[in-house]
């Protein structure tokens, strides 16, 4: 479910100018950090891994090592809709020599991967249903939508893509599962009711229990850092908005656009809502102390259209709310290592400054509290 490149080193040295103070502090070289825009203090040495296409959902693996995505970037994936590949972190190749290295079949559409601990990765694929890509519901509809395929479950394979299996799965769209920190639960979406709610899949006894009962979208779902609370997207459609979300749920969609966040303890008790903003609100992460979360939003822009998305971070109590990304494009998906040092997310954003529509995985380190080179970084002198 979702929404730059060119690097070329005389395109570097032409940028340097545009990038604020120079010179290395603590090893930091500001100048060299093109693809950092300015107020972007949490935010240091952003990489690159993909380059071009659409490549969403880059998650971490335990130790930190490799990200799985979700990409349909044609270079590397012939077949036209998003399939899953593992890559390293820090752009190296893989141990046979490949850069992205396929993880699920190549065939039907994929969503959502995400490493166990052992290093297996989950994902969904509607595979299993029809080897053939599925056009989206949106080209049906005539109006942009998130489908939501039935033939989609919940599959585990080796990061090579051997022994792949259905681990959670039956009629209905069963995708977007998480895995907590401590290895015990998977958490994923589910039409299994009849609407789209939240499920947790015990990983030792195979136990399925469900978590969410609110009329509207319930997914997106990621674990805290201590394995003991949940946060999610979801939305909660009244009156015509909720006969147009029962309507559109027949017909394998829901409308992405007015969506906020929730945090309540594992078992879905204790709910609590911690935005309550315009536009949509998705793709939330804890913070690694578990007391804020970061989110994908375009709430600032709604006045615009709504069409750029940013990073932001708030309180889990709904304070506190502050701008991360400040690349004026779309900024989203994003992910903190394990180790808490590196941020992955998915932009459009480029070195050259232009409009893109490629989508594309980088890493920055994170930083938790900016130092002057961080506040004053793009700032003209």
């Amino acid at each position: 479910m979702r929404s730059a490149y060119l690097s070329p080193s005389l395109l570097l040295v032409l940028l340097i100018a545009a990038c604020g103070p120079t010179g290395p502090v603590d090893g930091y070289d500001a100048s060299a950090d093109s693809l950092r825009f300015e107020g972007e203090t949490h935010l240091r040495n952003i990489r690159q891994l993909t380059f071009g296409g659409n490549n969403a959902e880059a998650y971490w693996s335990f130790d930190d090592s490799l990200l799985v995505m979700q990409s349909d970037w044609g270079d590397i994936n012939p077949q036209g809709c998003d399939q899953q590949f593992v890559m390293r972190a820090d752009g190296r190749a893989m141990a046979d020599g490949e850069q992205y290295e396929l993880v699920s079949t190549g065939q039907g559409r994929t969503t959502c991967g995400y490493f166990l601990p052992d290093g297996r990765v989950v994902y969904a694929s509607t595979h299993g249903g029809n080897p053939e890509c599925p056009s989206p519901a949106s080209s049906e509809l005539g109006r942009y939508v998130w489908s939501i395929f039935p033939d989609f479950d919940i599959y585990v394979a080796e990061p090579d893509g051997s022994h792949s299996e259905v681990l959670i799965g039956g009629p209905g769209y069963d995708a977007e599962a998480t895995v907590s920190p401590d290895g015990k639960y998977i958490i994923f979406t589910s039409t299994r009711s009849g609407d789209l709610e939240l499920y947790r899949y015990d990983l030792l006894t195979e136990e399925i229990i469900q978590l969410t009962d609110e009329l509207g979208y319930d997914g997106g779902a990621f674990f805290s850092p201590n394995s003991e609370q949940i946060v999610w997207r979801a939305s909660r459609p009244e009156g015509e908005d909720a006969v147009r979300y029962r309507q559109l749920l027949t017909q394998d969609a829901i409308e992405p656009g007015a969506l906020n966040l929730f945090v309540a303890d594992i078992d879905g008790t204790n709910v609590v809502q911690v935005t309550d903003l315009p536009g949509a609100n998705w793709a939330p992460f804890f913070h690694p102390s578990g007391e804020s979360l970061i989110f994908a939003s375009n709430h600032h822009t709604m006045a615009e259209g709504g069409r750029e998305f940013d990073l932001f971070m708030i309180n889990v109590d709904g304070t506190g709310r502050s701008k991360i990304t400040n690349s004026g494009t779309f900024d989203a998906f994003p992910m903190f290592s394990f180790d808490g040092s590196q941020l992955v997310f998915a932009s459009n954003r480029r070195v050259d400054r232009q409009e893109s529509r490629d989508t594309n995985i980088f890493v920055a380190d994170w930083v938790e509290t900016p130092e002057d080179v961080d506040l004053s970084f793009g700032v003209s002198e």
